[in-house]
């Protein structure tokens, strides 16, 4: 909270009159944000070295410049692609959906947008929530109050909206609270191997960054190339409400699929002795 509290003090003064000067939402958005995150970064390692006496806190945190660690990024980009394109695919094999044809050049642009939208979002939530927010956890209530802890606040931060909107889009929520219990279980399936020393207990954020980089990829070709064309079928409730797989019994089995896996891979022992 003291992080947040001289974060914000910080960013208001420059958020503010953006806020105050300019009449679009989505431009206001568009500004501020990064600017709040930039903020973030600058701030973070000052506060690993106050608080902690961590010189590498973004280490600690799982940011690490080595080989493996891309190689998990690629990994996890690949699973988080390919299994949701899969979801798409299945729902279009049962009747559910019908492909689209768009023109290349358009689609190219599309993937390429995807690719750098789905990479920074992932960058920037995975360092807060995976990062920060889950090492916070961790010092102070172990693994299993850090896990539920990180992945709840993950699911409320993006769920704040109108009641009346919360009540029609619920769905979405235990999705998004099993998307952070996977990503959790995503970074600690490598911590056994982690490097340097000071981030053993914690994993490293590659494959983390990399799955939510695919999910979030693989969405964005297919929803805004407009490549799928529902045929109504079956309810909205079941291949998600507003066309979001994360609010559907579909995409909510698919994710349980995930983070089963995702689990199994943190604790294998424990999986072997319970089979």
């Amino acid at each position: 909270m003291g992080l947040l509290a001289v974060l914000v003090a910080c960013w208001l003064p420059i958020a503010a009159p953006i806020a105050f000067w300019v009449k679009d939402p989505n431009t206001v958005t568009l500004t501020t944000m990064p600017l709040l995150f930039v903020g973030f970064l600058l701030l973070i390692g000052r506060w690993g070295k106050w608080l902690y006496r961590d010189r590498r806190i973004f280490n600690t945190y799982g940011l690490i410049a080595t080989r493996q660690n891309g190689k998990e990024l690629l990994q996890g980009m690949a699973i988080g692609l390919f299994s949701l394109l899969g979801l798409f695919s299945i729902q279009e094999r049962l009747g559910w959906l019908n492909w689209q044809i768009s023109p290349s050049v358009l689609l190219l642009k599309t993937i390429l947008e995807g690719l750098a939208i789905g990479l920074g979002t992932g960058f920037a939530e995975e360092l807060v929530f995976r990062g920060w927010i889950l090492d916070e956890l961790q010092r102070d209530y172990g693994d299993k109050i850090s896990l539920w802890g990180s992945s709840l606040l993950f699911a409320l931060l993006h769920f704040i909206k109108p009641l009346s909107e919360a009540f029609r889009t619920f769905p979405q929520f235990p999705g998004l609270l099993l998307l952070g219990l996977t990503l959790v279980w995503a970074k600690r399936s490598t911590r056994r191997q982690a490097q340097p020393v000071s981030a053993v207990h914690q994993g490293r954020l590659g494959l983390p960054l990399g799955l939510h980089a695919g999910l979030i990829w693989g969405y964005y070709i297919v929803n805004v190339g407009q490549l799928a064309q529902y045929s109504g079928r079956v309810p909205e409730w079941l291949t998600g409400i507003d066309k979001n797989p994360l609010a559907g019994g579909a995409g909510l089995l698919f994710l349980a699929g995930l983070a089963v896996y995702m689990g199994r891979r943190s604790h294998p022992s424990a999986w072997k002795q319970s089979s």
